[in-house]
């Protein structure tokens, strides 16, 4: 078990921003991997209510689950390996045992309900590091959906939001509300039901 605080600027972009960042950045489609994060919750979305995200990421044939948490800074994470077939069980099975969220150590008081697997989300990602943090674009598909994402992760606040309004404007791309990924996959989901 890991945990981190994680300090992040988001703005949704459009197909032509993403490309214009893309070439801006120099990175190349080679660049690309991609990722596929399975996201939980229970039937009546209990972390949702209380701003949380419980998700297991695949990369690179590597699965790791998470529980992120609000956090003074930004979101505390907290991460948890997982053996490929356990979380390919966890996936296929729809739903997670008690103990993976034990295995998480949160203080979080996790209700009776069942955490139940209710959608995925495919993200091509490319990352580029720079003087405060590390840019990251991504094209995201979810559901019938699909949209493009600039992410600038930081270790200081100030100074990473400094850095993003700064890029924003060098390349007029709006400052945009953006929600989270899982925020983006619940609306799409209870569109739905």
């Amino acid at each position: 078990m890991s945990q981190n605080i994680e300090i992040e600027f988001k703005n949704m972009l459009t197909e032509q921003e993403f490309a214009q960042l893309k070439k801006q950045l120099h990175i190349e489609d080679e660049d690309f991997f991609t990722q596929i994060n399975y996201y939980f919750d229970t039937p009546t979305f209990f972390l949702k209510n209380v701003g949380c995200a419980l998700r297991i990421r695949e990369k690179n044939n590597q699965f790791e689950l998470t529980l992120k948490q609000p956090h003074s800074d930004g979101l505390l994470e907290t991460n948890h390996d997982l053996q490929p077939e356990e979380a390919k069980h966890i996936i296929n099975q729809g739903y997670i045992d008690k103990q993976y969220l034990s295995s998480l150590k949160s203080d979080l008081h996790f209700p009776e309900e069942t955490f139940e697997f209710f959608g995925s989300l495919l993200t091509s990602r490319a990352e580029k590091n720079d003087d405060n943090g590390l840019i990251v674009l991504d094209y995201s598909e979810y559901l019938d959906k699909m949209d493009y994402e600039l992410e600038y992760e930081v270790s200081n606040r100030e100074n990473g939001l400094n850095s993003f309004k700064k890029l924003l404007k060098e390349m007029n791309i709006p400052i945009r509300k953006t929600e989270n990924k899982v925020k983006r996959l619940f609306r799409e989901v209870q569109k739905r039901r």
